[in-house]
């Protein structure tokens, strides 16, 4: 609210917040945050105690429910180790979910999906930032992924049996640095060639925001190099 010029302190901040129905605040990392301001606005009267229990109560009815008060040793999550979430079956759920919630823009000519038993016969060049680089495959507010468990394209192609070649052309998002040659070489001898581009979290974030929608740094320059 501060940011956007709604309010102009910490404590109208809390007034209008709490009168507003919001009991929670998310201040991650800040001591002196807003709502601490509450007992303030209390003793002004710009809220009411009465005000303060009705939001209060549904908030810890939803801990309670949670278990958040419960001995650890009542907790049915807690005995959970990796061998629980990476089991197969999970793995398996965690295919079917990727698979089924695609977007398809564009289909030229039928190219997609590739077929293993059609991988063997051709070259394959995967090529691109995130082409084979697992740190930047995740968004903001993933959780942090066992490296063991992370598939990037080369990595899923290589699996099937293909015949994969692989350039990154630039070896972060934001592609500052592009080797043109290295891009060419791959990709002009393959006969289907992959290029992976995107912003990860290096490029955008939560208060880490674009000025636009243009692919970063050299990024559109290899992906047309790639076309050509």
């Amino acid at each position: 609210m501060l940011g956007h010029h709604y309010t102009h302190s910490f404590l109208e901040t809390a007034v209008a917040s709490v009168n507003a129905g919001c009991n929670l605040e998310l201040s991650y990392g800040m001591r002196n945050n807003v709502f601490m301001r509450i007992p303030q606005a209390l003793a002004m009267g710009n809220i009411t105690l009465q005000m303060l229990r009705d939001r209060v109560r549904p908030l810890f009815y939803t801990r309670m429910r949670l278990g958040e008060f419960d001995p650890p040793a009542m907790n049915p999550y807690s005995s959970l180790d990796l061998s629980v979430v990476q089991s197969p079956e999970h793995r398996n759920l965690s295919l079917e979910a990727a698979v089924k919630s695609f977007v398809l823009l564009k289909n030229v000519r039928g190219t997609l999906p590739l077929r293993a038993q059609d991988l063997s016969s051709q070259h394959l060049a995967v090529v691109g930032p995130f082409a084979d680089n697992p740190r930047v495959l995740f968004g903001d507010y993933a959780p942090v992924p066992e490296p063991q468990y992370i598939y990037t394209p080369r990595r899923g192609l290589e699996m099937l049996g293909a015949n994969v070649s692989f350039a990154a052309g630039c070896s972060e998002p934001w592609c500052k640095r592009y080797s043109r040659a290295e891009l060419v070489r791959v990709a002009g001898a393959a006969d289907v060639v992959l290029v992976c581009l995107g912003t990860g979290v290096d490029v955008e974030t939560e208060a880490k925001d674009r000025s636009d929608l243009s692919l970063p740094g050299h990024q559109l320059e290899l992906l047309q190099d790639a076309v050509q």
